[in-house]
């Protein structure tokens, strides 16, 4: 009896165009049989996508035992250091052998956050996030917003703004 089985190689049809400093840290079929979904130390390839997802561009995931869900961060406004974020279009797919992707995904996500801090504002209410992008130096700053928050509003930007500035303060070390 074999304690540890090791999972087959991913098959070179499937494989998709990794960067030179990527590698392969876990695979499965997904529903279809013929679509896979690949975790690298980079990020995560989904079926039907000719992209990779990185793992700092995941806002949320979800595992239901079968499921796989992701809603993926979409920029919608790039300001002075960071971005501004929102939720895009939740993808789910069934992993009936889903091996090690969903830890994978759950442990490189949440990894990714190297700073996070929910902040009320003058109106409505922000989340900084700094994030670690594999392969770079220092952090990617975004901020969410709460529903509801006048975004635009120049007293929000401007609040935002200190409130982004302080956060990089706390994590960057004084020279």
């Amino acid at each position: 009896m074999k304690l540890f089985r090791r999972r087959p190689a991913l098959p070179a049809s499937a494989r998709p165009p990794l960067d030179p400093t990527e590698r392969v840290v876990a695979w499965c079929p997904a529903s279809s049989g013929e679509d896979v979904v690949v975790a690298t130390n980079h990020g995560i390839w989904l079926p039907g996508s000719s992209s990779r997802l990185g793992w700092h561009e995941i806002h949320k995931v979800a595992w239901s035992g079968r499921e796989l869900r992701i809603i993926p961060a979409v920029v919608s406004e790039v300001r002075d250091g960071y971005a501004v974020l929102t939720d895009g279009p939740a993808v789910t797919y069934l992993l009936l052998e889903p091996a090690e992707v969903p830890d994978q995904v759950r442990t490189r996500v949440t990894k990714s956050v190297a700073y996070t801090n929910h902040h009320a504002l003058p109106q409505g209410a922000v989340r900084v996030v700094g994030r670690r992008v594999s392969g770079k130096d220092g952090l990617t700053w975004a901020v969410r917003y709460d529903a509801g928050t006048p975004v635009e509003q120049d007293e929000v930007v401007s609040a935002t703004d200190e409130l982004v500035g302080a956060a990089r303060e706390t994590v960057t070390p004084s020279l």
